[in-house]
């Protein structure tokens, strides 16, 4: 018998646990043990999940709990993507993991306008990955005092903080009143990291210097102010992880050839649908489909999937101007990072790669701004295509003849 198909038997005669697989043999061993006892369980064949390359030694521990293999999602891409940004100044080839079909294809295609037009402008504004704790106090007076004290200690504050890391910057500590509760939003630059675990762990440090020195006592170390995979307007207002803009203008007759649309007709469709029909919405996202990059973009270079929820929430603004075509996309809270997380796994490494921001930038911090600079490039290929693809009204042709 196998060293897997033992390890089974012990889990189904309640030897062992599930859970405690990892704690009993080498991580290639437990998942395939763990796999043969919920296919058993369940009456499923697991053999798809089990076929993969990746080598669960380089995901258990550090992505994953309790693995049982891996799911596979087509790999597409697009490009060349020319972005001039502050960071990323070169032509990229655009990795896009998806099941949507038409989708490469039309961000394909924006990539073409944007080639067209020499390339997109691109810049990260903002670096400020958040952590907000929620403090409760006995009344307002209590919480004036604690916010005072907030505010003449943020060096002591940023002290605490930073010995937790030798990356991470404390560079804002905002706080907010609610009765009887203060929130404290804590922002940090983390460099190349999307850093949410090492905000959380400094502002730990942080918060305990709060609980010693006033009267505040911590409640929960995230109070959802921060906001993190939830939708929020406080991300689209402040920002999280990385504000960033992207825009480009368009001689008309590259419009018209590529998109076959009057400028006119793409910034009127831009203003009725994604500004007029996003605000009767109460929408967050005044764009398009923003969140179809951003995800794409996200599960191809092993960032949080969870983390599009506030990735996407971006505004698209077109303009007619005489003989060309402005478009922008502005990115409040995109958080992305080349390392740590699921940047290590191996075929996202190699997208990253694809990209020429795999690992730590130099100076910190810019291959991780060159990875947001070239997904709000991205984002502005795929709303110009959609745009014209309205504009044009042939959004159901293409989806008809590529997303079946």
């Amino acid at each position: 018998m196998s060293d897997a198909a033992d390890l089974a038997e012990r889990v189904r005669s309640g030897d062992l646990a599930l859970h405690d697989l990892d704690d009993h043999a080498d991580p290639a061993t437990a998942t395939e043990a763990r796999r043969r006892v919920v296919a058993r369980a369940t009456d499923t064949d697991l053999d798809g999940v089990g076929a993969t390359a990746l080598d669960p030694t380089d995901a258990v521990g550090t992505t994953i709990e309790n693995m049982i293999g891996a799911v596979e999602i087509p790999l597409g891409v697009a490009g060349p993507l020319p972005v001039a940004g502050g960071a990323a100044d070169d032509e990229h080839y655009l990795p896009l993991a998806t099941t949507e079909g038409a989708l490469v294809a039309s961000v394909n295609r924006g990539c073409s306008i944007l080639r067209a037009a020499e390339g997109a402008n691109a810049r990260v504004t903002k670096r400020s990955m958040t952590r907000a704790p929620v403090f409760r106090v006995a009344d307002v007076v209590e919480a004036e005092a604690v916010v005072s004290w907030v505010r003449e200690n943020r060096d002591a504050l940023r002290n605490a903080a930073e010995e937790t890391t030798s990356h991470g910057e404390l560079t804002d500590v905002t706080p907010y009143v609610v009765g009887d509760s203060v929130f404290l939003r804590f922002g940090y630059d983390t460099k190349d990291a999307m850093g949410m675990n090492m905000a959380t762990i400094a502002t730990r440090a942080a918060s305990e210097v709060v609980e010693a020195e006033t009267s505040a006592d911590l409640v929960a170390l995230s109070g959802n102010l921060c906001t993190d995979k939830k939708p929020a307007a406080i991300n689209a207002v402040e920002g999280r992880g990385r504000s960033v803009v992207a825009d480009v203008t368009i001689p008309n007759e590259v419009v018209e050839d590529r998109l076959h649309a009057t400028p006119d007709a793409i910034a009127e469709v831009n203003t009725r649908k994604n500004l007029v029909g996003s605000a009767k919405a109460g929408s967050l996202g005044f764009n398009a489909h923003a969140a179809n990059v951003v995800a794409g973009v996200f599960l191809a270079t092993g960032q949080d999937p969870a983390q599009v929820v506030e990735g996407s929430n971006a505004i698209t603004t077109v303009e007619a101007r005489g003989d060309e075509l402005y478009a922008s996309v502005s990115l409040a809270s995109l958080e992305v990072g080349t390392v740590g997380g699921g940047t290590k796994l191996p075929t996202q490494a190699e997208a990253l790669s694809l990209l020429g921001v795999a690992g730590g930038g130099d100076p910190p911090g810019a291959n991780a701004d060159r990875l947001a600079e070239v997904i709000a490039a991205g984002a502005l290929a795929g709303e110009l295509s959609l745009l014209g693809a309205l504009a044009s009204r042939n959004l159901s042709s293409a989806h008809e003849e590529l997303g079946r």
